[in-house]
Order: structure tokens, then C-alpha cells, then sequence
């Protein structure tokens, strides 16, 4: 992708390719589906890095400014999806 994806400058380099990892996965649920367990793995671990509500809010929304892609909606999947099945999230329609 063409964009930066939000960090934490504070995070550590093991940290920083975790959640950018997570975000990886949340582009892959977008573009071609990812299998749930997968995505619910990495999202504990940006879970783990990233503990507070208002920070992932934060996260959440600046990676949805850079790339177009709701990571809630993405892991709100993750509660609606069985484990072993797919994760494929149709992007939001914009209103006109």
C-alpha cells in the first residue's frame, strides 16, 4: 500500500510490526478474506500493545482516513464468524 500505517512512536520495534501486522490482516479482510482465527490472533496481540479503548479508537480511525478500511468492522467479523471460517468484509458504500 501507498500509505503509513498509525504507530506509536513509544512501541517497540517487535511492538511496531505486530499492530502493523494486525493491519495487514484488516486489509486482507477486505481485499481477498483471511481466515478468522488469524485475524483474532493478531488483533489480541494489537489487543495486548494497544490496551485502552480511547487508543484503539484512535488507531482505528486514523488507519480508516489512510486506507479506506474499518478495522471495527473488520473485527466485529470476528464475533459473527465461526473458527476455521473465512472473514470476507464488504467495503462500506459511500453516500452520495
Amino acid at each position: 500500500m501507498e500509505y503509513q500505517y498509525p504507530i506509536d512512536h513509544t512501541w517497540s520495534t517487535d511492538e511496531i510490526v505486530d499492530v502493523i501486522h494486525f493491519y495487514e490482516c484488516i486489509e486482507k479482510a477486505y481485499e481477498k478474506g483471511i481466515e478468522r482465527d488469524t485475524l483474532l490472533l493478531a488483533y489480541r496481540r494489537f489487543k495486548e500493545i494497544v490496551p485502552g479503548k480511547a487508543q484503539e479508537k484512535t488507531l482505528f480511525n486514523e488507519f480508516e482516513e489512510v486506507s479506506g478500511y474499518v478495522s471495527y468492522q473488520a473485527v466485529k467479523e470476528i464475533k459473527q464468524t465461526g473458527t476455521g471460517e473465512k472473514i470476507n468484509v464488504a467495503p462500506k458504500k459511500t453516500k452520495r
